[in-house]
């Protein structure tokens, strides 16, 4: 039987396999629908850095993405500006030794200078440290005799307890290479026996660490009660390896004080276990994180724009590059705003007399681009759509956290103080790697805590460890 020979399809039969290839075009436009989505959302996220989300540095590609910084050109040139001293090492006028250097011989006739008058000279100096070993001091407790035969021994002066034990500047170096410059405590061991001659184990180094984070009880809660008292705090945290698992930390910080807290939960039982926010009642700098909110004692919530501008320039991202977005709108508009207050507060402590008529302006700005944000990303098409969105509809309904910097001048424009405070835990994972136990964290954390107020109030790291390992913790004046 040829094809000739085979009955034509019926009309039924034809229109059933047109039905049948339409439902399938159908579904092929939805799978491809549904696969632009998921590339653009996957492209997304390889496109998210440090600069256009709050992924910290740290997390970036080994191929650093190229600097989108948040600040506009200015029109000056890098470097010092005109009118700007500049610095060099100063001679010092009492130096230890002086070695003087006479010619013999005149430069013009070659004649002999023997007895010839001085009449000037150029100074040079040559900083240098003078080799560096470790002094060891005897402690001898004598013991007497007495007539009536009783016999008595001296007592060993505080803080000398053991047969050899290191003194405060050798237990300062430990705090300061194993804590304050992020050594492990092998190589911060290493460091001792080969600059100053002092070898020691990493046993050591580590129960020195202990020893230091437990003489800082009084500190801590001196630190908890002063920032829970305070006007203005900041807030923030982090990640940290412990173990091969996380654990988070916590920082609370002023001007004046820091605080930092390990514990294995990110949320409100490690906050309340840091114990300030749940006493806390000013101002709370934070980013956008919820369970910040959930502290209705604070007089105030200021979220972080520094966050919020990078959100933005995310959406400008996928918008791609010179196409007009309501995210770059508001970001400049949010940028102009930061340039008025910054500009009046400059001359005055106060925000009072700055030019409403003008930031009013600019706060029309911010909504418009926020309404035209919602009204473009309210069909959530995709779950980047759907991202967006939720960031104009934050933007919207946290308004006055976002902008509090326009009318209280306590409000900070970001919180960039409190990412300081975390950043140097980061630094230390990148350079060491992870901590062994919550236990090694919570002294890193005391210790950290304890020399970056010490900076906040000019005392270097050194002196600062030194005072308390002779057991003098320092401690900042309270009001």
């Amino acid at each position: 039987m040829t094809s000739s020979d085979q009955p034509a399809p019926s009309y039924e039969e034809l229109a059933a396999l047109v039905v049948e290839q339409a439902a399938t075009i159908t579904q092929l436009r939805a799978d491809l629908s549904q696969a632009n989505e998921r590339i653009a959302e996957l492209q997304a996220r390889l496109d998210s850095d440090s600069t256009n989300s709050s992924k910290p540095s740290s997390t970036d590609p080994f191929v650093k993405p190229k600097p989108k910084s948040q600040r506009r050109r200015t029109g000056r040139k890098p470097g010092g500006q005109p009118g700007h001293p500049g610095q060099t090492r100063a001679q010092t006028p009492d130096p230890d030794h002086v070695l003087e250097h006479h010619p013999h011989t005149c430069g013009g006739c070659g004649g002999d200078l023997a007895g010839s008058e001085q009449t000037g000279l150029v100074r040079r100096q040559v900083v240098d440290l003078p080799p560096i070993k470790p002094t060891v001091t005897e402690h001898q407790m004598i013991e007497h005799t007495c007539a009536c035969g009783e016999r008595t021994r001296a007592s060993a002066p505080e803080g000398i307890n053991a047969p050899v034990q290191f003194g405060a500047n050798v237990r300062a170096m430990i705090c300061y290479l194993y804590l304050g410059q992020f050594l492990s405590a092998k190589r911060t061991a290493q460091a001792l026996s080969d600059l100053v001659g002092c070898p020691v184990s990493a046993g050591t180094v580590v129960d020195t660490a202990r020893r230091a984070a437990t003489a800082l009880e009084a500190f801590t809660r001196a630190a908890t009660e002063e920032i829970a008292s305070a006007q203005v705090a900041h807030f923030d945290e982090t990640s940290l390896r412990v173990g091969g698992g996380l654990v988070w930390v916590h920082s609370a910080s002023t001007g004046k004080w820091s605080l930092l807290s390990a514990h294995p939960k990110r949320g409100t039982v490690g906050m309340d276990a840091a114990g300030v926010l749940p006493a806390f009642a000013g101002l709370a700098v934070h980013d956008a994180w919820a369970p910040y909110d959930t502290y209705k004692g604070v007089a105030a919530h200021v979220l972080c724009n520094a966050h919020l501008l990078r959100e933005l320039q995310a959406v400008q991202d996928a918008a791609g590059e010179g196409v007009w977005c309501w995210a770059g709108q508001a970001a400049d508009a949010l940028r102009q705003m930061k340039r008025l207050v910054d500009a009046h507060l400059a001359t005055v402590s106060s925000l009072e007399g700055i030019d409403t008529v003008r930031l009013d302006g600019l706060g029309h700005q911010w909504r418009s681009a926020v309404a035209i944000g919602l009204a473009q990303t309210s069909g959530r098409e995709s779950k980047l759509v759907a991202k967006f969105h939720a960031l104009a509809r934050r933007m919207r309904d946290r308004e006055a956290d976002y902008l509090r910097f326009t009318v209280d001048e306590r409000a900070p424009f970001d919180n960039n103080a409190a990412e300081r405070e975390v950043r140097m835990v980061k630094v230390r994972q990148k350079v060491s790697g992870c901590l062994r136990s919550l236990a090694g964290a919570e002294w890193f954390c005391a210790v950290r805590s304890y020399i970056a107020t010490a900076a906040k109030h000019g005392i270097g790291m050194f002196d600062a460890l030194v005072h308390l390992a002779q057991g003098e913790c320092w401690m900042p004046e309270t009001a």
